[in-house]
């Protein structure tokens, strides 16, 4: 339960929760942010976790603190991302059958591994690229690849890629912009509009299916 209360502090407010730790446990925020990160896309019931929030946060603070070396953490967290995809992707291949046949389990409803598998469906492999930008679908994508008929070999070359492109383009975006006043004042602004940014994708999909179930 403990462990459930410390991520669902960085859900409510990543800046702030990561400036506190930062300022009591300074270099072992590292740890910290790995396991933010290896849960959100490693274990399919927290999907809530924040992620683009989060490294924009890191970015952020690593230009504005020089607390957080971003040399150190892009490549930490796109270790832990992997890390974390990899064990998702076995637990799906290992119990896809019985996680699905739950209505819900903690934060994860199974309306969203069968949003996840249409996703596959329409986007193929490089589905599991384009997933790392789409909040939730992030955290689901390893499970359904898994649980589905996608080989490792396919599934890990674009696990990479995607990992790669993910941590590094939106942390360097809070770094680059973290020096900016208007940034640093509404930054709960420019997180909502990164996320609603990411999830547009997600929204534009659902809209078509309704009006393509209504001409059927």
């Amino acid at each position: 339960m403990e462990l459930i209360h410390f991520l669902l502090e960085f859900l409510k407010d990543p800046l702030t929760t990561l400036q506190g730790f930062l300022a009591e446990y300074d270099t072992l925020t590292y740890a910290i942010l790995f396991l933010v990160i290896f849960v959100e896309t490693g274990l399919i019931v927290m999907p809530l976790l924040p992620g683009d929030s989060l490294l924009f946060a890191v970015g952020l603070l690593a230009a504005t603190t020089g607390k957080l070396e971003i040399s150190i953490v892009i490549p930490l967290l796109i270790f832990a991302a992997l890390l974390g995809d990899n064990v998702n992707y076995y637990i799906g291949r290992r119990f896809g059958t019985l996680i699905k046949s739950k209505e819900k389990i903690l934060f994860l409803k199974k309306e969203y591994i069968t949003q996840t598998e249409e996703f596959y469906e329409k986007h193929g492999g490089k589905a599991v690229i384009l997933a790392r930008f789409m909040p939730i679908i992030r955290t689901i994508a390893p499970f359904v690849a898994g649980a589905g008929s996608m080989k490792y070999t396919k599934y890990i070359t674009n696990c990479v890629i995607g990992a790669i492109l993910w941590v590094t383009s939106i942390t360097l975006l809070g770094y680059f912009l973290g020096a900016n006043e208007f940034v640093k004042a509404n930054f709960e602004k420019v997180v909502l509009g990164i996320v609603f940014i990411s999830i547009l994708p997600m929204i534009i999909g659902v809209v078509k299916m309704k009006f393509q179930k209504k001409e059927a």
